[in-house]
């Protein structure tokens, strides 16, 4: 097929897929991000979360309905919420591993998902938590890597280096091949301030963004050349309609795509793109990549900023001031505030680190967490009590379990609470309450047409 035949229709491609991955453990944007929460479900840029502006930004070109995302399990619940939030149906659409694997796995998952219902699928593979600024050039740049595809390439989108940025890996091309695509001839890690000056210098390297677009079929038989035992293992994973089991995803290898494929292949292209992307891998590349006051500032939540000027300022519950600061990030959340200086605002990763070896739940998770049922906050939390509000959402069963010398007393706020237990069944109202003893068990159902919101006190 001739490139300049492949045509793209108003509603997308009915051949085409995006496939978002959005694994990620949370630790280069903590506290706000986390392990149960990481970046691609958080709203750092405007209404919308990361996740939910990576869908979006693909229509036209791409239809919402070819979208799948690979996530972690633990992740699902939050993730086809997001999408809900937003229009997009998450049946059929959310591809769940039991555990991650890298990106080579993921992205292995995905072709073998797609190649179950379409044998002439074209892939674009986008990290689900990348920003883009100019939106209409990645639309021009995304037609021209699916006519790439469609003619056996297999397409690397490389961003064109403004500055000598450190934190990035770099694409070095060569030779042009069709529609702007260079051959690659090579990928370097993350390089030195001076060497990353001279790839800008030269010219003809780019920022690996991480973003891809290949046809199914030429991937299948790349996987087949470079990585037979990997493929072997997947397909046997997924050969049945069974669930995979965490215990046989875990001797999969831990292998990126770029080193199992990428570095391997003869199909691979290079194409150059200049359309304001970031990957928001630290808080100093989301301070580079949002508008600044007219003190340099980037400010969101209540915040006073006395004689403060090249800082990142984000509250999220409390009242934020500052004085005298300058290049510096100041981030608050319910149970953690980060400060830092700007420039070594990334060595987060350390505290994170440290917290999870500490058994810390602030590495984990919120004090408020989503759930498939509704929506539990811990209010307060001390060694003899907890203190937390529950929103069961209509129609929905929130599980009430309590371990030995524990006592657990629950007062209806708002709506109707029906309590299943092995002693009883009872039916709750605004200011009623009852106590789930030791060593009970007790189902909580919200019967009504309304959110069920109680105040749960367990000591």
């Amino acid at each position: 097929m001739d490139p300049q035949d492949h045509k793209i229709g108003d509603n997308g491609n009915i051949n085409t897929y995006a496939v978002l991955l959005a694994g990620g453990t949370g630790t280069r944007l903590w506290p706000v991000s986390r392990e149960l929460y990481p970046k691609q479900l958080v709203k750092f840029i405007g209404a919308d979360s990361l996740v939910q502006s990576t869908i979006k930004r693909l229509e036209p070109v791409l239809g919402t309905e070819n979208i799948r995302i690979v996530c972690g399990e633990e992740h699902f619940h939050e993730t086809a919420r997001h999408m809900a939030e937003i229009g997009v149906q998450a049946k059929g659409k959310v591809i769940c591993e039991p555990c991650g694997r890298n990106t080579a796995p993921a992205i292995l998952l995905a072709v073998l998902n797609i190649l179950k219902i379409d044998s002439d699928a074209v892939l674009c593979v986008f990290p689900a938590d990348h920003v883009i600024r100019d939106v209409k050039s990645f639309h021009k740049k995304l037609k021209t890597a699916i006519k790439l595809a469609e003619a056996g390439y297999i397409v690397t989108f490389g961003i064109k280096p403004n500055y000598p940025e450190t934190g990035y890996g770099y694409i070095e091309g060569s030779e042009k091949i069709l529609d702007e695509a260079l051959a690659i001839k090579r990928f370097v890690e993350k390089p030195d301030e001076a060497t990353a000056a001279k790839y800008v210098e030269a010219g003809n390297f780019y920022w690996n963004s991480g973003m891809f677009t290949f046809k199914a079929s030429v991937m299948l038989n790349e996987f087949k050349t470079f990585q037979p035992e990997l493929l072997k293992k997947m397909e046997e994973l997924v050969s049945t309609d069974d669930q995979i089991t965490r215990e046989g995803y875990q001797q999969l290898p831990d292998v990126a795509f770029d080193y199992a494929i990428m570095e391997k292949t003869e199909k691979g292209v290079v194409l150059p793109s200049d359309f304001g992307w970031s990957d928001i891998g630290s808080w100093k590349s989301l301070y580079d990549f949002l508008p600044k006051d007219e003190n340099n500032n980037v400010i969101d939540g209540d915040v006073i900023a006395n004689d403060t000027k090249n800082c990142f300022i984000m509250g999220h519950e409390r009242l934020i001031a500052t004085n005298y600061l300058d290049n510096m990030v100041v981030v608050e959340t319910p149970d953690s505030v980060f400060v830092s200086d700007i420039v070594n605002s990334r060595d987060v990763k350390s505290i994170v680190a440290q917290l999870k070896e500490k058994g810390r739940k602030e590495y984990h998770e919120h004090k408020t967490v989503h759930h498939p049922w509704g929506i539990l906050t811990v209010l307060e939390e001390k060694d003899d009590y907890m203190v937390s509000k529950i929103i069961v959402n209509p129609g929905s069963i929130f599980q009430i379990k309590v371990d030995a010398s524990m006592f657990k007393h629950l007062i209806v706020i708002k709506g109707q609470a029906k309590i299943k237990s092995e002693r009883q069944s009872t039916l709750l109202t605004k200011g009623e309450s009852t106590v789930i003893s030791e060593n009970d068990r007790a189902e909580l159902e919200n019967p009504g047409n309304e959110p069920l919101f109680i105040i749960q006190v367990r000591y």
